[in-house]
């Protein structure tokens, strides 16, 4: 089957498509390798909002397991990661020949700690280890939120020889401050005797939340020069974000680190379904096209825009002065950027600890029907 015209070009032009979705149907099925050959997809995102809908769902895909692991005495803590971690293993297989064929960059799948250790570095460190040691496949990436706490666990997962995805980035301020750990975290790989060559990481910068936020607060001012500016803090901030990107690629720093193998840390685009109808469905995907960058979608989000097309080329480069003039615009009506940013940090790390809530009850409820049965 051909791959549809809009998805070829976002490959060609350097575009990394990843899906973010996973469940065991879709890999037993042969869903996931479909996608890879006929959708360009190279890799996978997950986090537990996903996880949640997968293991609330009906599919019967995880009953085996579920009985297994009840039988066996495990707790509802430990289930969790053996479901999960099942699923991740299993999609890095699906993934491993393209993980080969790209020299390590794409084929790789997410899996995320326990968001209720967002704000705990130390406990963030080894519950990272473990995932790594459990899903035990080399094109794992290991999600760690960029908060001010996960900031140091980035650098110490790293450093010990763990690929990563940061997560949860949306101010232009911490995404500097994770590029720092991000390159820390290979300094202190080298010094402890890793192939940096190995270490694959992406910074994922949230798009669609901060219109969200932002378009909220200007249909509150609700003036006309405050609603033309609705749709577009997203695609400004994460434009101005590859411009922190360029700079430090740029670097004497990332020079020696280049020198040593290192790959790039790829900015990631996240959040990327719409959330306002009124917006088109490939708004995040196209606008933010640009060599070297990654896009992760909702498969909703890759038909349309299959479907959709609209590719114009790099849309990216050349727009940080248009962009900054975005968020000139939005402070002189009040609205701040460190405001909008803390906000959605909160909300993030807390709408992912409901999900993994309603995870652990989902599996509860699981394992107690199992072991009455």
């Amino acid at each position: 089957m051909t791959v549809p015209q809009a998805l070829a070009d976002l490959t060609a032009a350097g575009v990394s498509i990843w899906l973010d979705d996973l469940d065991r149907q879709r890999i037993q099925s042969g869903d996931l390798q479909r996608l890879l050959a006929d959708d360009d997809v190279r890799g996978v995102t997950t986090n537990p909002t996903i996880f949640a809908k997968a293991l609330s769902g009906a599919s019967s895909a995880y009953h085996e397991q579920i009985r297994e692991l009840a039988s066996g005495g495990a707790d509802v803590d430990e289930a969790v990661r053996a479901l999960t971690t099942t699923d991740v293993r299993d999609a890095c297989d699906v993934l491993a020949p393209l993980w080969r064929e790209s020299d390590g960059v794409d084929g790789r799948v997410s899996i995320e700690v326990d968001p209720r250790l967002a704000r705990e570095t130390s406990q963030t460190i080894l519950q990272a280890r473990l995932l790594h040691g459990m899903v035990d496949r080399g094109n794992v990436l290991i999600k760690i939120p960029a908060t001010r706490e996960g900031l140091p666990a980035i650098t110490e997962v790293l450093g010990s020889g763990i690929s990563v995805n940061v997560t949860l980035i949306f101010s232009i301020e911490r995404y500097g401050e994770v590029i720092d750990a991000w390159m820390s975290g290979l300094e202190l790989a080298h010094r402890n005797g890793h192939d940096l060559s190995t270490l694959e990481s992406v910074a994922s910068f949230f798009v669609s939340r901060m219109d969200t936020a932002v378009d909220a607060r200007l249909e509150k001012v609700g003036t006309d020069d405050a609603l033309a500016l609705r749709g577009q803090a997203g695609l400004a901030s994460a434009r101005l974000a590859w411009g922190v990107y360029e700079a430090a690629m740029a670097s004497e720093r990332w020079t020696r680190l280049a020198a040593l193998g290192a790959h790039p840390q790829r900015p990631l685009w996240a959040s990327t379904g719409v959330k306002d109808p009124a917006l088109p469905a490939n708004l995040y995907v196209m606008g933010l096209v640009v060599r070297g960058c990654v896009n992760t979608m909702p498969e909703a989000t890759l038909r349309a825009c299959a479907e959709m097309g609209g590719f114009r080329g790099d849309t990216v480069t050349g727009t940080q002065a248009a962009s900054r003039e975005v968020w000139v615009a939005l402070e002189a009506l009040g609205i701040s950027e460190t405001a909008v940013c803390d906000e959605l940090e909160r909300e993030g790390v807390d709408k992912f600890e409901a999900s993994w809530r309603e995870l652990l009850s989902t599996v509860q409820a699981a394992l107690d029907a199992a072991r009455n049965d």
